[in-house]
């Protein structure tokens, strides 16, 4: 089957992209059985725990006066799940995660679809139609000679992140089972090095080891080259051990990628077995605008006027 070239609707009016053997769509439903174990196991969701946390997380948001957010039960375990249901831990991951927007501007604002089209349009982020053998959103990041900063600013790129890991937060099948990152740097021309500045670099890994509300359970980079080696090199003691642990480089080795992600879940173009192809980006970013106003609102969420953040 060619590659999909528009947006299918099922029965419920929800969008989807169907690449034939697979669908791309968000997963919004209750989680499976066994990942709801695996909740009750691993996050401590059970009876009494999860109910209480609820309670208790509302309470201490209500609690923040310049804090605007929804106080549904869904919105709540959005955020208890990551943090295995301690609403102190919750609510402190929250809280870095509306810093952002006042911490780091532009770089934070506008997670809107439709003003990141760029992004989509240049084919370098893509959203893999199948989860792991563990039930992990599986994301793939090429920044390597197919990005064009001049046509995608690395700040557009960041955002265009955010937007694919909100999408994954609202999931409960993801909030529960997590995400899994493929980089691949084939290609990484040197002047692309300039881009990675200190500050950046700071701020990508504030925003993975403090703020962001997803359980990232790897980041698996492929085609790595001496070059961005040495970059790595330079940022790694800044890299918290856990992160660390989860950072796995392949180069051109598929067979070592597919150790730790099945083959089925991957394109044959990272050594995988699926026969499905991915959607062109233009397509993917027109699938997250089908939920343009989930977006907005999720834009609108945060610090009210009036706040001073702490230094």
């Amino acid at each position: 089957m060619g590659k999909a070239e528009c947006i299918s609707y099922d029965e419920q009016q929800l969008p989807y992209i169907d690449l034939g053997s697979a669908q791309i769509r968000m997963e919004k439903d209750a989680a499976p059985v066994w990942a709801l174990k695996k909740a009750q196991d691993e996050l401590r969701e059970v009876d009494g725990v999860k109910e209480q946390a609820i309670k208790d997380l509302r309470a201490l948001i209500q609690n923040e006066k310049y804090l605007n957010l929804p106080l549904d039960d869904e919105y709540m375990m959005m955020f208890l799940r990551p943090t295995h249901y301690y609403p102190e831990s919750a609510l402190k991951r929250l809280k870095n995660f509306y810093h952002m927007k006042l911490k780091y501007g532009i770089a934070c604002e506008n997670i809107i679809p439709s003003k990141l089209r760029n992004v989509f349009e240049a084919n370098i982020l893509n959203l893999l139609p199948q989860r792991d053998q563990h039930g992990r959103r599986l994301l793939v990041l090429e920044a390597g000679k197919k990005w064009k900063p001049s046509q995608v600013p690395l700040v557009d790129l960041f955002r265009g992140i955010q937007l694919t890991v909100l999408g994954s937060m609202v999931e409960p099948y993801s909030q529960i089972c997590g995400a899994v990152v493929i980089i691949d740097m084939e290609g990484l021309p040197l002047s692309h090095i300039t881009q990675f500045t200190p500050s950046f670099a700071a701020m990508l890994l504030d925003y993975i080891q403090e703020c962001i509300c997803m359980r990232l359970k790897a980041v698996h980079i492929v085609n790595n080259s001496y070059i961005f080696n040495m970059l790595f090199a330079i940022f790694k003691p800044f890299i918290r051990e856990k992160l660390r642990k989860r950072i796995f480089f392949h180069g051109k080795d598929y067979k070592s990628l597919i150790s730790h992600i099945e083959a089925s879940a991957l394109p044959p173009k990272y050594g995988g077995s699926a026969t499905w192809e991915l959607p062109p980006g233009k397509l993917l970013g027109e699938f997250f605008e089908c939920y343009a106003k989930d977006y907005e609102l999720a834009d609108s969420y945060g610090y009210t006027e009036g706040y001073k953040m702490k230094k």
